[in-house]
């Protein structure tokens, strides 16, 4: 009997033991569960949320680990952006120069970077109508685009960012830009808001007549309204670019007027916008003045003429302006200008403009300054004009009256 209460009382310690060690390994257990949702484990990172959204933006984040994912984004100088499209799931090919996607598709674009910017055509920043999604993830950046139109043509480009602290900018100069086509089977050319567009046509500056075309098989030749005719596009003076449309390399007078461009491809032919050519003549550089005053010195009660001249192309006007000492107590400015043709040699004028200053006072002694402007910028020229002050002995000596004898 005494062995078996001994017995009996052993297992009764080993069961309040095990009991009491499994009480300790539940706690120990839960402390652990706890201690895990307070500390994010550093290698996961939040997936990306396959919802609907305008801006990057991820899924919602557990209270407990708002420590680990609030952290602003600090990027360093990046490297140039790289660029690729998603085929299908899983699976991606590196963009060259241009890309084709058929016009109703989808376009989804992926850009390495942290944080990263985009620029898209101007007619989908105006109104894409929720087409457009952009979102940031942790190391690269997806522009989406569906519902696809001829008129999304145009040129993608992706800006790695430089960031300190939250001030960013963009790093232009290691930017990939990317064309996309949108063969459209009905439209040929990408609708434009209006029906003419009005374009100057500036000698010192080649114009573009953007006939974009939603496919890059499409023919595309240029017109002239009146006298109607096509234009010969020789490839130096104009050339074609089916990404920009029509280049004048070196514009001139009979280059004016109202144009148009025609694409074909297959059996469809259509006609663009017109473009109304207005020819400017803009000067090659900004005029180079040159000054000369009548005397640089000059004695108090005399007048003064301070010139201003401009030697530069024909038919060119010629802006002047002019900053005097008298201004400061506000003395009146008389100006004279002239334009006449310069004999001799090519074909040039003089523009001129004479400061005219009636009866100097000692406030006009300094320096004159003359601008001259035209539609390529402005330069300016000085010069100095010292007034002579007489002395008190010698204003005295011609007061004072001679002795009589």
């Amino acid at each position: 009997m005494v062995a078996a209460a001994v017995y009996g009382e052993r297992w009764r310690l080993v069961f309040l033991g095990a009991l009491l060690f499994s009480g300790l390994v539940l706690e120990f257990g839960q402390c652990q569960q706890e201690e895990e949702v307070r500390t994010p484990t550093p290698s996961r990172k939040p997936k990306p949320s396959k919802g609907k959204l305008a801006t990057g933006a991820a899924k919602a984040t557990p209270k407990s680990k708002i420590k680990a994912t609030l952290a602003p984004p600090v990027a360093a100088n990046q490297g140039p952006a790289h660029l690729t499209q998603v085929i299908n799931k899983g699976k991606f090919q590196r963009v060259r120069d241009s890309l084709i996607v058929q016009s109703g598709g989808t376009l989804e674009l992926r850009c390495r970077g942290k944080p990263v910017s985009w620029s898209v055509p101007d007619y989908l920043e105006e109104d894409n109508e929720g087409r457009l999604r952009i979102v940031q993830h942790d190391r690269y950046s997806t522009l989406t685009l569906s519902n696809s139109t001829g008129a999304d043509t145009g040129e993608y480009t992706c800006f790695p960012m430089y960031c300190e602290d939250r001030d960013c900018r963009k790093q232009y100069n290691k930017a990939v830009t990317v064309f996309v086509f949108f063969p459209d089977p009905q439209e040929l050319f990408v609708p434009s808001a209006s029906y003419y567009e009005v374009i100057q046509l500036r000698t010192n500056w080649p114009t573009v007549l953007p006939c974009q075309v939603t496919s890059p098989d499409a023919k595309v030749s240029l017109h002239r309204e009146f006298p109607p005719g096509e234009v010969t596009v020789d490839g130096a003076e104009i050339t074609f670019n089916v990404k920009r449309g029509f280049t004048i390399h070196r514009p001139k007078p009979h280059h004016a007027g109202e144009l148009y461009c025609v694409a074909s491809l297959g059996r469809l032919r259509q006609s663009s916008v017109k473009y109304m050519l207005i020819y400017v003549n803009y000067p090659v550089a900004p005029p180079t003045p040159v000054i000369q005053a009548s005397s640089s010195s000059v004695a108090i009660g005399q007048n003064l003429q301070v010139i201003c001249t401009v030697i530069g192309e024909p038919d060119m006007v010629i802006d002047f302006t002019w900053d005097y000492p008298g201004q400061q107590i506000g003395r009146p400015m008389y100006t004279q200008e002239s334009v006449h043709p310069v004999d001799g040699g090519p074909e040039r004028q003089q523009s001129q403009s004479v400061l005219q200053v009636d009866e100097v006072r000692e406030v006009d002694g300094g320096t004159y300054t003359c601008t001259a402007e035209n539609l390529q910028g402005s330069r300016n020229t000085t010069t100095v004009v010292q007034v002579l002050v007489a002395s008190a002995t010698s204003r005295t000596k011609v007061k004072a009256k001679p002795k009589k004898p």
